[in-house]
């Protein structure tokens, strides 16, 4: 079989991507469209005499900001049931976490440098394997193994991706013109200011700092087809990458 799951599963891959994207403010979700401006009822509480949008334009100018952060993400596909991840990535492409791509099973990801680390649990290597005996060659080869590939290698391209901080974060615009105060909340324990807005049958829920730098915590997605919920936390702080030790390395090319 190969190093990594054919690609068929790079819809899969791409679907995540999108789910875990800060394109979700856009391109995936309600939060972000244009619409007519709304002041806050009240100056009062957090950042008083600011509308939800303004707020939220503060919070997209913040997390722009960061130079790494851990993104928890979980999305129900229509057709590919539930993806999520849990990933600390960084602008200089280092990463670190895990990946459950749907009904196909989970991987393990490092990335440091051009180097990626790969280790797919038991569910993931059987479904990509063709017949028993492959089944019980990828399983005795590769389970509880870590896989290693360059970057740019075709089969883990697709992977590597996760590890671009620039590309979760550049569908932020701040320019919302639509999100509304919502009350306060917490997210972690942290205390936030909560803002929502709904846009053809979805609505869109944005946690933003209450104290300190107005990162954006948490966004979550109701209604629609594909529901979603994001986390951003450990803003600025080193990806924990530990390359792994050499007997638990396997090299396939």
């Amino acid at each position: 079989m190969p190093a990594v799951p054919p690609a068929r599963l790079r819809r899969l891959a791409l679907a995540s991507l999108c789910a875990a994207s800060a394109l979700a403010l856009t391109a995936c979700g309600p939060l972000g469209r244009t619409a007519e401006a709304s002041r806050p009822s009240s100056p009062s509480g957090p950042y008083p005499g600011l509308s939800g949008s303004e707020i939220l334009n503060r919070a997209i100018t913040a997390t722009k900001s960061a130079t790494s952060l851990r993104l928890r993400f979980a999305t129900e596909t229509t057709e590919d049931g539930p993806i999520g991840g849990d990933l600390a990535v960084d602008t200089e492409g280092d990463c670190a976490g895990t990946l459950q791509m749907g009904t196909e099973g989970g991987v393990e990801i490092l990335k440091t440098g051009d180097t990626v680390y790969l280790r797919f649990d038991e569910k993931m290597l059987r479904s990509q394997a063709e017949g028993e005996e492959e089944t019980r060659a990828a399983l005795d080869l590769l389970l509880g193994k870590w896989v290693r590939e360059k970057a740019d290698a075709a089969d883990a391209e697709d992977f590597a991706e996760f590890c671009d901080l620039d590309s979760y974060l550049e569908g932020f615009q701040a320019d919302d013109t639509a999100a509304k105060r919502a009350g306060e909340s917490t997210v972690g324990g942290a205390p936030t200011v909560v803002l929502k807005e709904d846009h053809q049958g979805e609505k869109a829920t944005a946690h933003v700092a209450a104290k300190g730098t107005p990162h954006l915590l948490r966004l979550q997605v109701t209604g629609g087809d594909e529901p979603m919920d994001m986390t951003f936390s450990e803003f600025d702080e080193p990806v924990p990458v530990e390359k792994p030790a050499a007997q638990d390395i396997v090299d396939l090319d």
